[in-house]
């Protein structure tokens, strides 16, 4: 089992660059396609704990859903913003990377860097 994981949208040209990243330190990293598998509520709070953002940082702001929804609008909750993230995992930003290093929101897709083993960069 790999001490990497990444939560990963295969359409997603980032999310794509960091997993070659990550493959080309020579870590084959745990793979979680999270619109196939999404992250339980449990999941989800704790990978946002551990990036350190905000929950409204976490969520993807581009697309349908995110405007069908009115999520620019101040008055959703973090709760409200998780629950929506919950029935429409496409709003969660991506890819996210949990390594040794700390976990981190990996956009641009170069700030995967400093989770690299030192020297694999």
């Amino acid at each position: 089992m790999s001490d990497y994981t990444i939560y990963h949208n295969p359409a997603c040209g980032t999310s794509r660059n960091v997993l070659a990243a990550i493959r080309a330190a020579g870590i084959e990293p745990a793979v979680i396609e999270y619109l196939k598998t999404p992250p339980s509520r449990e999941t989800l709070l704790a990978l946002i704990a551990a990036t350190g953002l905000p929950v409204r940082e976490v969520l993807r702001s581009k697309g349908d859903v995110y405007e069908q929804l009115n999520l620019a609008d101040p008055k959703w909750t973090d709760t409200q913003l998780v629950d929506a993230m919950l029935a429409h995992p496409i709003l969660i930003n991506r890819p996210i990377v949990v390594s040794p290093r700390g976990t981190r929101l990996c956009r641009p897709a170069d700030t995967v860097l400093p989770l690299l083993p030192a020297g694999s960069a």
